[in-house]
């Protein structure tokens, strides 16, 4: 069996650690910027903020819905985040683990952001690490 594939990226931001954290929970705020694409129309962020709940955010995109559902495992405010992710069509088996820790900094705090695949997705890694990497650009704009 091959190693998963993991790639990380990290983010230095100018806001408290539990302004960051709050914002992958919260609705308003994730709409703004989890899986939001500069063209897009965000249509549904429905978020169950609990280990064991579900979130489900589609956004309607020139090629039609994109639609990305989240299992959340460990939700341990303000420093741990850790949830199953799939973009549809995904099939039960098809999640990967996505892992944030916050740690606190003189002037905010450092996001890391740690995403665990399965070998078949690695064609993929550099168009992820891309997408993760603007995701939490727009994370930055709306918390700082």
């Amino acid at each position: 069996m091959s190693e998963p594939v993991v790639l990380t990226v990290r983010r230095e931001l100018a806001a408290s650690p539990e302004r960051v954290f709050d914002a992958w929970l919260d609705p308003e705020m994730a709409r703004r910027f989890l899986f939001a694409t500069p063209d897009g129309k965000m249509q549904t962020v429905e978020i169950d903020a609990r280990v064991g709940g579900r979130a489900l955010i589609v956004e309607r995109r020139e090629r039609g819905d994109a639609a990305h559902r989240l299992k959340y495992e460990v939700i341990e405010r303000p420093s741990r985040l850790v949830f199953l992710f799939a973009a549809d069509p995904a099939e039960e088996g098809e999640w990967t683990r996505v892992s944030i820790e916050i740690a606190p900094t003189e002037t905010g705090c450092t996001l890391t952001l740690t995403h665990e695949m399965d070998p078949q997705w690695a064609a993929y890694k550099e168009q992820t690490r891309k997408g993760w990497t603007m995701i939490l650009d727009s994370l930055a704009r709306i918390t700082e």
